[in-house]
């Protein structure tokens, strides 16, 4: 998978910059999980999901990883039932 598999036509302008900005995160490995999960959700979000997802967005790609893989316990404030459906997302394997 090298991006996105949706067509970003269809979507308002918010979904679309979102859209863009999951698969062009700079680690490989987080395109593939926030893109993914994108590709699959961003259509049916509500608001409070997308500014959830757009204050995601904002956090690096170091923690992000370190906080889906386990690496590192994930702060109180990250812990959303947004991250946890990302996190329970068929596209990531569980460390």
């Amino acid at each position: 998978m090298t991006g996105s598999t949706i067509s970003s036509e269809k979507l308002d302008p918010r979904r679309r910059k979102l859209l863009f900005r999951a698969w062009h995160r700079g680690i490989k490995e987080m395109d593939l999980i926030l893109g993914g999960f994108a590709d699959a959700q961003l259509a049916a979000m509500n608001d409070g999901d997308l500014d959830e997802f757009e204050l995601m967005l904002e956090t690096s790609d170091r923690e992000l990883i370190k906080w889906f893989t386990n690496e590192m316990p994930v702060p109180e404030a990250a812990d959303t039932a947004l991250f946890r459906r990302i996190a329970a997302h068929p596209l990531i394997l569980q460390a």
